[in-house]
């Protein structure tokens, strides 16, 4: 039996059928599939180009194509291709293979339309909430409240109808979109953690006098990840006398309005934007060089940065949402938006060695938890139920 996969991520597509990703889902992701389905196909927007931008690299493989629906960025351009959008996910259901949405996701909602009509049961797999997407200073519309009580509402009642659901959180966002009591629930996170991506011992700090290296990694595209915030934090820890170096990995449309930012804020010489880094070692290479992992995000599933962070053995800080208060304890979080915490924090911190001992032994132990062993059981448990649950159905018919 093969398996359709949902998603919201963007990819492109060359002339001579391959598809291209720069960093996240690559084919190396959509094998893990394979270890149950006869072949993924893969429903997501797709944009056709000449050829892929540097650096990219395949999506698709052997067992793995993708179902183009139509390209679209932003509520208005979504909005104008919202009936083609519906026409090619009624196109793509099969009767014949299972269903897996990633959400949540706009396209997923299409899809569970459809999906309900002839009866054909689905799998979730629950990567983000929007209840936080939606909060005040993540995103910027004048129709926020409404999204956010909108996408909210038809995430729980996807939940709901699934026959199985997977969450990147251990509680955090079971308890805002639970499943049915009669469902299959488990949890695991999307971050692959092989044996490369672990330092073997922690790190031991001592005080030093030199430039402290803070590190963020992350989507300019919006400001889910807090990296605003981060920048004025880091303002207030440089008038305090701190002599900080802020990195920013990452890239995305907000990139220029956050250079300036730094700028305005007198920080053109401390703040590096790096752009979006492949990922792996070029990720691991400048984790290795910071004394500070930060992420204060004003919305989370699970994050995976923080987790690769982690496995490096660096302290980390982050903002109380999603599944942030699963990796770290009370004393490593600040409230989400809160500048002046954040900088109080960044100070306490990089103040005590003895403290950024005990959070590099607590991180890399907590990482050993997200190894790539243990999660690849739980995720294989959870497509063999979708598959055979779905056998089942097809059976009954």
């Amino acid at each position: 039996m093969k398996v359709l996969v949902s998603l919201e991520h963007r990819f492109l597509s060359t002339p001579d059928g391959k598809v291209w990703t720069h960093t996240m889902f690559p084919y190396t992701f959509w094998r893990r599939y394979l270890e149950v389905f006869e072949g993924v196909r893969v429903l997501a927007r797709v944009k056709m180009v000449n050829q892929p931008p540097t650096g990219w690299v395949r999506a698709d493989g052997d067992g793995v194509t993708f179902v183009p629906v139509p390209y679209y960025l932003g509520p208005m351009q979504y909005l104008l291709k919202a009936r083609l959008m519906q026409h090619s996910i009624r196109k793509a259901v099969r009767t014949d293979e299972a269903v897996i949405m990633r959400v949540p996701s706009l396209i997923a909602l299409h899809l569970e339309t459809v999906l309900r009509r002839v009866g054909l049961p689905y799998g979730l797999e629950v990567v983000g909430d929007p209840y936080d997407v939606f909060s005040p200073g993540a995103f910027r519309h004048p129709l926020r409240s409404f999204f956010r009580w909108w996408f909210s509402y038809k995430l729980r009642q996807q939940c709901a109808r699934a026959s199985a659901v997977a969450y990147v959180t251990e509680y955090a966002l079971q308890r805002r979109y639970p499943p049915a009591a009669n469902a299959f629930s488990t949890s695991y996170s999307d971050v692959e953690l092989p044996d490369a991506a672990f330092i073997d011992a922690p790190r031991q700090y001592k005080m030093q006098s030199q430039r402290y290296t803070l590190i963020f990694v992350g989507s300019l595209g919006h400001f889910y990840k807090g990296p605003d915030i981060l920048i004025q934090a880091v303002e207030r820890c440089v008038r305090r006398g701190l002599d900080l170096r802020l990195v920013i990995v990452g890239d995305g449309k907000y990139r220029s309005q956050l250079e300036a930012q730094a700028v305005a804020l007198g920080l053109g010489e401390r703040v590096r934007f790096l752009g979006e880094l492949p990922a792996g070692e070029a990720v691991r290479a400048q984790l290795d060089q910071a004394d500070l992992f930060i992420l204060p995000s004003r919305q989370e599933g699970l994050p995976r940065a923080m987790l690769e962070a982690m496995a490096r053995g660096l302290p980390c800080i982050g903002s109380a949402v999603g599944g942030i208060p699963e990796l770290l304890p009370p004393e490593d979080i600040v409230p989400p938006n809160d500048i002046e915490a954040l900088a109080y924090k960044i100070v306490s911190v990089l103040s005590s060695p003895e403290r950024m001992t005990r959070m590099s032994e607590r991180n890399l132990k907590k990482a050993r938890e997200y190894h790539e062993s243990r999660l690849r059981l739980r995720r294989v448990a959870f497509y063999n139920y979708v598959k055979e649950y779905t056998k089942a159905w097809l059976e009954s018919r």
